[in-house]
Parts: C-alpha cells; sequence; structure tokens
C-alpha cells in the first residue's frame, strides 16, 4: 500500500514525532552522515567548472533520487502494518527536534555561566558564521536564529511533507535540504553548481516555511508576530527563512540578524523582530517557542485526524 489515509499519515505523523522525542537521532552513526559523505565525493568529482548548473541538477538528481525511489518502493510492496512503521522510521530519520534541543541549549548554559569560550565553540558548530570573536549578544542572537530556522527546517518542512507524501516525502525533504545547507551557498565554488539545490530547496519550503511562521505568531506575541512578517521578511536574503525568523523574532519580541561574518566576509544582513537585544534567556524562550508550535501542530494534526475518521464512519 503506497500511502495510507491522511486518518493514518495524521496518526503516524503524531507517532514520528513521540519517537523523537523519546530517543533523538540514532544512535548509531546517522544516515545524513553517510549521505554527505556520498554528496560531498559527488560534488568533487561533477563541480568541475564545466556547465556547473546541469551538472548541479544532475548531482542532486543523483544524490536525493535513489533513496527516495527505494523508501516510495517499500511503502509500495509492503502489507500495511509494515509499511507504517517504514513511514514512522522515515519520518523519525527526517525529523530533528530533540537534536535541535541538544545542541542549542547547551548554548544558553554555557552564555548564562558567562563561559563565552565554551558557547563559540557550541555555536560554530550548528552555524556557519565565524564565532571565533562573538560576545554574548552575538552568540545569543546566532541560537535564536538557529533555532527558529531550523525549527522549520528540522521539524516542520518534514511533517509536512509527510502528511503529503509519507516517509518518502519527509526523506526527500531532508535530503534536498542537506544539500542545500552543503551547495547553496552564493560563494564562487557553489554559486552556479549549487543554484539547483538551493531553488529546489526554496520550492519545497515554501508552504511549510509560512506554516511555521504562522505557528511562530500564534505561539507567542500574534500582533508583532505578524507585524515583523510582514514588514520585515522581504528584505532578508532567503525568501523562506525571511518569513520564518521575522516572525518568530517578533513573537519572541527580541532583535537578530544584523552584521556577521560568513566565510571570511562580513555581510550587513539586515535586523529582523522588534523588542530586546537577544539573551541567552530569548535562547530558551526560542526553544520553548519551538516546542509550542510542535504541540500546535500535533493538535491540528489529531484534530484533522478525527474530523477524517468520521466522515467515514
Amino acid at each position: 500500500m503506497l500511502l495510507l489515509s491522511f486518518y493514518s499519515m495524521s496518526l503516524l505523523a503524531v507517532l514520528g514525532v513521540i519517537v523523537d522525542r523519546m530517543f533523538g537521532e540514532p544512535r548509531m552513526r546517522h544516515p545524513l552522515v553517510a549521505f554527505g559523505r556520498y554528496a560531498t565525493k559527488l560534488e568533487a568529482r561533477m563541480n568541475t567548472g564545466h556547465r556547473a548548473r546541469p551538472a548541479g541538477m544532475l548531482a542532486w538528481l543523483a544524490a536525493v533520487v535513489p533513496p527516495v525511489l527505494v523508501a516510495w518502493a517499500l511503502v509500495s510492496v509492503l502489507p500495511p502494518a509494515y509499511a507504517a512503521a517504514v513511514h514512522v522510521i522515515l519520518l523519525w530519520f527526517a525529523l530533528g527536534a530533540k537534536s535541535l534541543r541538544q545542541h542549542i541549549a547547551p548554548i544558553a548554559r554555557a552564555l548564562s555561566l558567562g563561559d563565552l569560550e565554551s558557547a563559540r565553540k557550541l555555536a560554530s558548530r550548528i552555524v556557519s558564521r565565524d564565532t571565533s570573536q562573538a560576545d554574548e549578544n552575538a552568540l545569543s542572537r546566532a541560537a535564536v536564529e538557529s533555532a527558529l530556522e531550523n525549527g522549520n527546517d528540522a521539524i516542520f518542512g518534514a511533517l509536512f511533507w509527510f502528511v503529503i507524501a509519507g516517509g518518502p516525502g519527509a526523506l526527500a525533504f531532508r535530503l534536498a535540504n542537506t544539500l542545500d545547507a552543503m551547495w547553496g551557498y552564493r560563494t564562487p565554488r557553489y554559486l552556479r553548481f549549487g543554484w539547483a539545490a538551493a531553488r529546489i530547496d526554496d520550492v519545497l519550503n515554501f508552504i511549510p516555511a509560512r506554516l511555521t511562521a504562522a505557528s511562530y505568531a500564534l505561539a507567542g506575541d500574534t500582533r508583532m508576530a505578524w507585524h515583523c512578517w510582514r514588514t520585515q521578511a522581504r528584505a532578508w536574503d532567503s525568501p523562506n527563512a525571511g518569513p520564518v525568523m521575522a516572525s518568530g523574532a517578533g513573537s519572541l519580541n527580541v532583535l537578530i540578524g544584523g552584521a556577521a561574518v560568513y566565510h571570511g566576509v562580513l555581510e550587513a544582513r539586515p535586523t529582523l523582530g522588534a523588542g530586546h537585544e537577544a539573551t541567552p534567556r530569548h535562547v530558551v524562550a526560542a526553544l520553548r517557542l519551538v516546542e509550542r508550535s510542535i504541540l500546535l501542530w500535533l493538535a491540528i494534526l489529531l484534530v484533522f485526524a478525527l474530523m477524517s475518521a468520521s466522515g467515514h464512519g
């Protein structure tokens, strides 16, 4: 059975979130590590500078299509109970809610203790900007931004595509998002080769990002979140990160964005949000906002599942 009913998919989505909450990332080496190594070798072989855009598109297809087709074949041929288990496992693979907290909460703790050196090292593991000279405010901003943006990339985007296309959909989203994180930079090396990865991720994220932004607005200071989303999001470089981060920052009444060093270059990013400069307490508040948004999504999924069940009763 290829895809289960909407009722079943909604319940399996809730189950996948519970599994992620209980176990987090697999204790063995995460499959994304192997995927990342394969993608790195693929890029080294195909990013030769000759016809870089077509090469990047072919590399994207070579990286994403085979594992998604295998997943699709599995849920197509297995009996419903086994297919349901595969769907949940694939969603567990795609989700990163517990991992997000495990990576960001220690930054807030280190900052609260005044341990800037530890906070810089922890932040450098989750952001691509240079944190070697970052102060408390800059590190807090980086952690808040990472929590808000990765709430979409590691949680809500995967949930959206799971409900739409089951485990294979969630897997495709996670792999596409990973390739965007690896190849989607506007550097001389990746500007043309990574164009396809960046644009595909933009398309897959368009609806989830706006649902995430709406969730952040509903789970915090709604009025300020809508205001920041409406007036600030378009100034951000990414068409999807803009709404997510502007809404999240407004919801938290915190200022994020601003200048940051990426790959040795100082980028003058616009300021998003309103209210206070970022502090360690805002990092904790951002994680709580993501948690409340998860509960909101689960509640909505359960309501739709019950409506679907009663409609077919």
